[in-house]
C-alpha cells in the first residue's frame, strides 16, 4: 500500500510546508499550520465538466482580435433595492460571482433572501443553498420578511457534488451559497472550512458561473480582524468583494464595495434594519447630520467620498487635559495614525499645545473614513473642542493636510460642494488649489485656504493662534 504523503497548510494565508512551523513563514500567524493529505489526483469537479468559458448566447468562446471585440454594454439586472445596485455599480451581471462577507447577525442572510425574493419574481428560478439552516428556519424569516415566491428553491446541503447535480437539474438563473465555508467537495480529507475545501468549492462556483452563465452569490465568514475567513485567493477569485457592516446595537447598516471588476470600488449603499426586513437609506448625508447639536464645540462637517457618492459626515473632537504622564489618543471610524499626525501638524504650525490633552474622535454614524480629505475637518473639529468655540453649524470642510501645515487639493470637488449646498451648507472650505474652474453651487460660499493657519483664523475669526 502506498505511503500517504502529507503537507502543512496555514489556514491564514494557504500557504504549504511538508514541515510544521509554528509560525507561518509567508503571512506570520501563529499555529495555524494544519496537517492535510496530499491529492494525488485531480478532483472529479475538475474532471466531470471540461472548464470552457460561453457567452451569453451559450457558445464556446474563441481567440478574438482586439479590433474586432463587441464594446456592446454589459447587461444589468436590476433589483428593487436601488442602494445595492448602485454598490454592484448598476445592478446584477449575469455570469458573475459575488463574495458577501460580515460579522454574525448582521443580516446577509436577510439581505440575499429579500433580493432572492425579487430576482424570482423576473421569471427566474432562484436556488438557496444554506449550510448552516434548515429549509424551515429559512422559511420562517422568509415569512418575517414577506417574501414569497413560486420558483424560489430552499436546498440545505453542503456536499458540492450534490449541489452541482441539483443546479443541473434544476437549472437556476440565480443561486445563493450560504456559507462557503461549510460547504465541502468530498474527494477532498482536508476539514470543512480549511484552506483547501474553500479554494476548490470557489474554483468550482466560478466554473459554474462563468461555463453556465449563472449568477452566483456566496456568504462568507469573517475573522475577529473583520477580514472574511480563508485565503487570500478567495477574495482573488470572485468577480465582486462586498462587505456589509454595523453594529449590532443600532438599526444602520453600510454595504460597502472592495473590489467589482464591474463597477467603481469603494461604493457605499446604506440600509435600515427593520422588522420585515432591510430598507434603503436613499439619503445617507441627511441621516448622518439629523441629530448634530448647532452650538456644540468640537464639531464640524466633512464632505467626504465613498465612491462615487459623496457623503456629508459630522466628525467629533472631545479635547481634554490629561491626567497622567502620556496623552491618550482614541479614534472611532476615523485612522488613529492619521490623527496624531494631525495632531502634531497642529502643535507644531498652529501653535496649539495639545502635548497635554487628551485626544478622543469619532465618525458619527457607524461610518468608517479613510481618504485624504477628511484632514482639514479632523483639524477644525480639534481646535474647536480645543478653544471650546463652535464653528458655524453651516460650515463644511474639504482639504488634505500636508506636514508643512499646507492645505492639499483632493478630487472631485464639484460633486462634494453639489451635496453640500443641497443640504443648506452656506459655506464650504476647500483648497485653494482647487478654486481653479470651479463653480460654486447657488446659496454656497466656496473660501479657498492655503494653510492650515489661516483656515483657523478664517473659521474662528480672530488672532489668537
Amino acid at each position: 500500500m502506498a505511503k500517504i504523503k502529507t503537507q502543512y497548510v496555514c489556514q491564514n494565508c494557504g500557504y504549504t510546508s511538508p514541515t510544521n512551523f509554528g509560525r507561518c513563514p509567508n503571512c506570520g500567524a501563529w499555529n495555524q499550520m494544519v496537517e492535510e493529505e496530499v491529492q494525488p489526483t485531480p478532483s472529479a469537479a475538475a474532471v466531470a465538466q471540461p472548464s470552457r468559458h460561453v457567452n451569453r448566447s451559450g457558445e464556446r468562446q474563441k481567440p478574438q482580435l482586439l479590433s474586432q471585440v463587441d464594446l456592446t454594454k454589459q447587461p444589468r439586472i436590476k433589483t428593487d433595492l436601488g442602494e445595492l445596485n448602485r454598490v454592484l455599480g448598476g445592478g446584477i451581471v449575469p455570469g458573475s460571482l459575488i463574495l458577501i462577507g460580515g460579522d454574525p447577525g448582521i443580516g446577509k442572510s436577510t439581505l440575499l433572501l429579500q433580493v432572492c425574493g425579487q430576482l424570482q419574481a423576473t421569471g427566474e428560478k432562484v436556488l438557496y443553498v444554506s449550510g448552516e439552516e434548515s429549509s424551515g428556519q429559512i422559511k420562517l424569516r422568509a415569512s418575517r420578511l414577506g417574501v414569497k415566491g413560486a420558483k424560489l428553491y430552499l436546498y440545505p446541503e453542503t456536499n458540492m457534488t450534490d449541489i452541482r447535480e441539483t443546479i443541473a437539474e434544476l437549472d437556476p438563473k440565480f443561486i445563493v451559497i450560504d456559507s462557503v465555508q461549510t460547504m465541502n467537495v468530498p474527494e477532498l480529507s482536508s476539514a470543512v472550512g480549511s484552506v483547501s475545501q474553500i479554494r476548490e468549492v470557489t474554483a468550482e462556483l466560478m466554473q459554474i458561473a462563468k461555463t453556465q452563465q449563472r449568477t452566483i452569490f456566496v456568504v462568507g465568514h469573517v475573522t475577529k480582524d473583520g477580514a472574511i475567513a480563508g485565503p487570500k485567493i478567495l477574495e482573488h477569485m470572485v468577480d465582486t468583494v462586498l462587505y456589509f457592516e454595523g453594529d449590532l446595537h443600532h438599526a444602520y447598516r453600510i454595504l460597502r464595495s472592495v473590489k467589482n471588476r464591474f463597477g467603481s470600488t469603494n461604493e457605499l449603499g446604506i440600509f435600515e434594519m427593520h422588522e420585515d426586513g432591510l430598507r434603503e437609506v436613499a439619503n445617507p448625508s441627511e441621516l448622518f447630520l439629523e441629530e448634530r447639536l448647532a452650538d456644540a464645540t468640537g464639531s464640524a462637517v466633512v464632505v467626504s467620498l465613498e465612491g462615487t457618492r459623496p457623503i456629508l459626515v459630522e466628525i467629533q473632537a472631545l479635547i481634554t487635559p490629561t491626567m497622567y504622564g502620556n496623552a491618550k489618543r482614541t479614534a472611532a471610524g476615523l485612522d488613529h495614525n492619521r490623527v496624531a499626525l494631525i495632531m502634531a501638524v497642529l502643535e507644531k504650525r498652529a501653535n496649539l499645545m495639545l502635548q497635554n490633552q487628551d485626544a478622543y474622535l469619532k465618525a458619527t454614524g457607524g461610518v468608517k473614513l479613510d481618504e485624504p480629505a477628511i484632514d482639514l475637518s479632523i483639524a477644525l473639529a480639534i481646535v474647536s473642542s480645543y478653544r471650546n468655540k463652535e464653528i458655524p453649524a453651516d460650515d463644511c470642510f474639504i482639504g488634505e493636510i500636508g506636514l508643512t501645515g499646507e492645505i492639499r487639493r483632493v478630487n472631485r470637488v464639484q460633486e462634494r460642494l453639489r451635496e453640500a449646498a443641497k443640504l443648506g451648507f452656506k459655506r464650504a472650505f476647500v483648497p485653494k488649489n482647487n478654486l481653479a474652474d470651479l463653480e460654486a453651487p447657488a446659496g454656497l460660499e466656496v473660501i479657498g485656504v492655503k494653510t492650515i493657519k489661516q483656515a483657523i483664523y478664517l473659521v474662528f475669526q480672530d488672532t489668537n493662534d
